[in-house]
């Protein structure tokens, strides 16, 4: 997805009762292109930048969309980072500058990584009638962050838990591993539990977790969340409590890394160390160079998602409370 937010607001998160749980809040952020849609954003917020190498997570739906006709974002860059697409329902095609044409849908995994740059366009199907999934972010290391594009799909086997189903779609939980390469150590799952249930997960307590709820209702460490909502835990605790109080069944994405420490410049679709990186990608994006490469087959209104101005000021880095 493109990030429509130029010079985004800033909320707080709030500390509630419970073992070291943060709840970030999320902000109602509109989905830039000729048929917007809303979305809840969680990541990034003034005092919790990123959960792991987690540093977006853009939350929406259930969204009736067979009158607006859906989800269409004409192709537009990224850099630096890889971007995570994770749908409940709904499908959406994805095109990008490697040739990659895939559909992302319910349950599985498409992975893009940007790198040194990349463009792709998004586009709801028109069967689909309703929307609601989570486009996720990930900052790729220094190290990393020049990298060749690349494209990764995995539909992860639904693993049956006491008292809960889970698809593990990078990293390792409850005895199944993702086969999907990471930079950094990661873990992103989607959970869901039955209603009265409570579930124990063994996790790596060099992680920070974070837990999105998306419907239901579920505590973690005994921490009520509503929805949209995304419950920090700072690294430590090796067993992670999910309760779900309801009648109906829960789900939640947890999500985790080991802390990621370095500073990071993030604006609009592009991920830097730098005010200069970023007017470099901006201007590379703006001319259309071969840095991005090109997007075939997109038939939206629009070629290309041009970029917002820069902000009068330089644009600070971002990074954790230590």
């Amino acid at each position: 997805m493109s990030n429509t937010e130029a010079d985004p607001a800033e909320l707080l998160c709030s500390e509630r009762p419970g073992e070291g749980v943060t709840v970030l809040t999320p902000r109602d952020v509109p989905l830039g292109g000729p048929r917007a849609i809303r979305v809840r954003r969680t990541l990034p917020q003034r005092q919790r930048s990123l959960i792991g190498a987690w540093c977006f997570a853009d939350h929406y739906g259930p969204q009736d969309v067979s009158a607006s006709g859906g989800m269409d974002v004409a192709p537009h860059p990224h850099t630096g980072l890889q971007t995570a697409s994770w749908l409940f329902s709904g499908e959406i095609e994805h095109r990008d500058s490697i040739g990659t044409h895939a559909m992302v849908r319910p349950g599985e995994l498409n992975l893009m990584t940007a790198g040194h740059g990349i463009a792709h366009s998004e586009v709801s199907t028109p069967d689909t009638s309703t929307l609601h999934g989570v486009q996720l972010w990930i900052a790729l290391p220094d190290e990393h962050r020049d990298t060749a594009r690349d494209f990764r799909h995995y539909a992860p086997p639904l693993l049956d838990l006491p008292g809960a189903t889970a698809r593990v779609f990078l990293g390792s939980l409850a005895g199944t591993t993702s086969p999907v390469p990471a930079f950094t150590p990661l873990l992103g799952a989607e959970l869901t539990v039955e209603p009265g249930a409570t579930v124990a997960l063994d996790v790596d307590p060099a992680f920070e977790h974070g837990v999105l709820q998306d419907i239901g209702s579920v505590t973690v460490a005994g921490v009520a969340l509503d929805t949209g909502e995304l419950a920090y835990l700072a690294p430590g605790a090796g067993r992670l409590e999910l309760a779900n109080p309801g009648t109906e069944p829960a789900r939640v994405l947890l999500l985790g890394g080991t802390p990621f420490t370095e500073e990071l410049v993030m604006w609009w679709n592009f991920v830097g160390r730098s005010h200069e990186d970023i007017a470099e990608y901006r201007e590379a994006w703006q001319a259309q160079a071969d840095r991005f490469g090109r997007v075939e087959g997109y038939q939206g209104s629009t070629a290309w998602l041009p970029a917002p101005a820069l902000p009068q000021v330089r644009i600070k880095p971002r990074r954790n409370p230590s």
